[in-house]
């Protein structure tokens, strides 16, 4: 049987040493399983013949058949191109060469029928297609064409010969090979139930598809394949943590939690709030340990659930612990829970990474005594000297800011791993969430606390800088302060972006009669948290900033948001600081500003803003225009998204339906030992050993 693993890919025909080191460097292609498993990214019809007289310039790709009338050479050094004068019979098109010319005119003859491919456009009322596709009309059998797969290939491959077409010549020498059915890597009891072809058939037909129903078949199953162990691999570890790893049981909720709820509670719980305090309650009682995401939009009262959750800990007997991945953001925490737990006879802390000296030491030795109830931190809390008596509940604040390193290593903090709750408020969609956070619980809050008002968003393009200005005019009159938001500090050669010192002046300039407030990354500590203390006690009126401010301000009286370059911003991150307002009673708005021309993309993303404020509606239009690999969290946290095949804003039932079934089978088989399941527990060791990141989604 063909190891396709162990065999190195310049032994196959067509390839050898050069085009090897070419596959391995620029694909990272080593072995026959390795460029097996690289797939085509589209397929095209390649069974029609056009007639140059049919052919317009808005068809994507066109096939002709037909004769070289004669060769004609244009231009001079670097302008230099050929020209081949085409018919059919019913027309002449243009085939043009911008390079590769003296091989183009060794290569064809004038005369000899041709089947030319490419993409069209119209040039002086003439068809242009440039770098064709060229063979003998002899060598082809259009009915043997079908949908012809194209390979992605990077510059290199191709001035080296190694294009799409190369690719698909050497996918079929490895075809040849494949005489014997490969090993499967799904038992037939689950492909019979699922209804999947072969794992051999699905290989040979992804990359010679004859119709699309054939495609559509051999994509579910290697969809499904790849889909079915991330969940399995999930649901494995945890159920393993669930059995190996017993959680403190906090079985009542006591005087702490009831005297804060009845007399210090500030607002009146919203139903989803309360929904989710039950939910981590019952995890608390379960004598499991609790891993949960919580998921809530900006404003939407996770901290006041964070807070109330860890009091439950407090009346067991047991400290807690709130980490913050920034110091302003910790800050606000220490502040905040300060201020909500006043006068419960509490011992609150903030440790952080600029608190030295004899405060430090009173820290650390409260923490290993006992007497800190609450510690808010940054990552300082992961040092070895910080030492808990008994650690019992631990709240993780913006997860994707974090290693999943780092989350385990505050588990080595207390006997028993400590329950866990990681809080985000960058919404992430059902299905990226079921893949990066598999293996935890989740809870959403989605219901914003009574009395918010929806920000209004509005577009406005650069020109209309006038408009924005008396916007903000109005809106400082009534006593307001107001957001003005800028992507770069310095200027750039490259990139024509008004930046943050230029629009300082401009705005210091136009708005003379009040205080304003300068913020970017690249001042020290405690002069931004000056300049953002003032802001917050309204000694300056305007903050001009660069996206420091997304996350760890809260300014109730900041009612407007603009942002300039909107342009260069995800969705994620214009929704998150657009949530820098909105946070008091009084309507707020956000104006994103913008250049007039604008992408396709660009104007779906500011179309979106300007539509809704709901940060899940939001963060599942991210996930279908960006993908997962660039949404906000998942590059910051490692994350090693390697799906060929499977897209996660497309295939949300599959991922669903992978889910149930690796659910299932863990709870009745934990270990895959039996003799039905006992090949997918090889395949699970095989690709541990694999280049994907396993680790960074359990």
């Amino acid at each position: 049987m063909l190891d396709l693993d162990q065999r190195d890919v310049k032994y196959l025909p067509g390839v050898g040493p050069a085009r090897a080191a070419l596959l391995k460097g620029e694909l990272q292609i080593s072995t026959l399983h390795d460029l097996l498993y690289y797939f085509p990214y589209k397929y095209i019809d390649r069974s029609r013949i056009f007639r140059i007289k049919e052919v317009d310039g808005t068809m994507p790709y066109i096939q002709l058949k037909g004769k070289i009338l004669s060769f004609e050479q244009i231009g001079e050094g670097r302008r230099q191109r050929l020209v081949a004068h085409f018919t059919d019979g019913t027309g002449v098109a243009d085939l043009v060469w911008f390079s590769g010319i003296k091989y183009t005119t060794d290569r064809y003859r004038p005369g000899v029928e041709y089947v030319i491919f490419g993409k069209p456009t119209i040039f002086g009322g003439r068809v242009n297609v440039a770098h064709p596709e060229i063979d003998l009309e002899a060598n082809i059998n259009f009915s043997e064409m079908g949908m012809q797969p194209y390979y992605n290939t990077t510059e290199r491959m191709k001035k080296a010969g190694l294009n799409s077409a190369a690719l698909r010549k050497l996918l079929r020498n490895l075809m040849d090979l494949i005489v014997e059915p490969l090993p499967e890597t799904l038992p037939e009891w689950l492909r019979e139930k699922e209804r999947l072809i072969p794992l051999t058939d699905a290989l040979k037909v992804i990359h010679n598809p004859k119709t699309p129903l054939e495609l559509r078949l051999a994509q579910l199953r290697l969809k499904f394949d790849e889909l079915f162990y991330v969940q399995l691999n999930l649901a494995r570890f945890a159920s393993d943590r669930q059995r190996r790893f017993k959680g403190f049981v906090f079985s009542r909720v006591g005087e702490k939690f009831n005297s804060f709820y009845r007399e210090k509670l500030p607002f009146d719980l919203t139903g989803a709030q309360k929904r989710v305090i039950r939910e981590i309650r019952n995890d608390m009682g379960s004598g499991r340990q609790m891993n949960r995401l919580l998921q809530g939009d900006v404003g939407s009262g996770k901290t006041m659930v964070a807070l109330m959750t860890m009091l439950i800990a407090i009346d067991n007997g047991y400290q807690t612990c709130i980490m913050a991945p920034t110091e302003i953001l910790s800050e606000q925490h220490y502040a905040n829970i300060s201020r909500y737990a006043d006068g419960l006879g509490l011992r609150v802390e903030l440790l952080t990474g600029s608190i030295k000296g004899k405060r430090r030491e009173s820290i650390l030795k409260g923490l290993s005594e006992g007497s800190v109830n609450i510690l808010v931190s940054t990552h300082a809390v992961l040092e070895d000297q910080v030492e808990f008596s008994r650690l019992g509940f631990v709240v993780i604040d913006e997860q994707h800011r974090f290693g999943v390193a780092q989350r385990a290593r505050l588990w080595n903090k207390s006997i028993m791993p400590p329950h866990v709750l990681v809080m985000t408020a960058t919404p992430i969609p059902r299905t990226l969430a079921m893949t990066l956070y598999g293996d935890l619980d989740v809870s959403v809050i989605d219901e914003l606390p009574p009395g918010r008002k929806p920000i209004q968003t509005e577009h406005y393009y650069d020109g209309n800088h006038t408009s924005v200005y008396a916007f903000l005019d109005r809106e400082l009159k009534k006593g307001r302060q107001a957001y003005i938001v800028y992507p770069l500090i310095e200027e750039s050669e490259k990139i024509d972006l008004k930046n943050l010192e230029e629009g300082y002046l401009t705005v210091c300039e136009r708005f003379s009669g009040y205080g304003v407030s300068k913020v970017h990354g690249r001042m020290k500590p405690a002069e931004k948290d000056a300049e953002m203390q003032r802001f917050k006690r309204n000694e300056t009126q305007i903050m001009v900033a660069t996206t420091v401010i997304e996350v760890g301000v809260d300014v109730p009286n900041a009612s407007i948001m603009v942002i300039e370059n909107a342009n260069r911003f995800g969705l994620s991150q214009l929704h998150q600081l657009r949530g820098r307002v909105g946070r008091g009673a009084d309507q707020s708005f956000c104006l994103l500003v913008t250049p007039y021309q604008l992408s396709e993309d660009t104007r779906k993303r500011i179309e979106i803003m300007t539509v809704t404020c709901d940060g899940f509606e939001i963060a599942e239009a991210d996930l279908k225009l960006r993908g997962p690999g660039d949404l906000e969290g998942t590059q910051q946290s490692g994350i090693a998204f390697e799906l060929r095949l499977a897209n996660l804003a497309r295939d949300g039932a599959l991922i669903e339906r992978c889910r149930e079934l690796a659910r299932d089978i863990i709870t009745a088989d934990p270990e895959l030992c039996s003799a039905e399941n006992n090949l997918m527990a090889k395949v699970l060791r095989r690709l541990k050993k694999s280049p994907f990141d396993w680790s960074s989604i359990s």
